[in-house]
């Protein structure tokens, strides 16, 4: 029986055959080893997370709620994204819109 492979195998397949891949000595699989395991570590670290506790009244929850799964996503994930994007400057009043545009000089 034949498999059937993707265009990304059938180009890595080809690569293969023409030597553009070579294997590498057993003091570089280490290395890279010791350098992803670092790299994962270090990526673990930073997404490193707090709690927090917030009060909220039932009906701001209750709409937090719907609004998360409008989106399909766990509300305490919408309240992340939301404060996250707040953070980064990335959140818009989409009540004060012409003050944005007149920061920006769009018509």
């Amino acid at each position: 029986m034949k498999i059937k492979l993707t265009k990304d195998e059938k180009k890595v397949a080809e690569d293969l055959k023409r030597g553009k891949y070579q294997s590498l000595s057993k003091s570089d699989v280490k290395q890279y080893a010791k350098l992803a395991t670092s790299e994962v570590e270090r990526r673990k670290e930073s997404r490193k997370e707090e709690r927090i506790n917030i009060r909220l009244t039932p009906d701001d929850l209750a709409g937090l709620r719907v609004r998360a799964e409008e989106e399909g996503l766990p509300y305490q994930t919408l309240v992340a994204s939301v404060i996250h994007k707040y953070v980064d400057g990335q959140l818009v009043d989409v009540n004060n819109l012409s003050a944005i545009k007149r920061a920006l000089k769009v018509d």
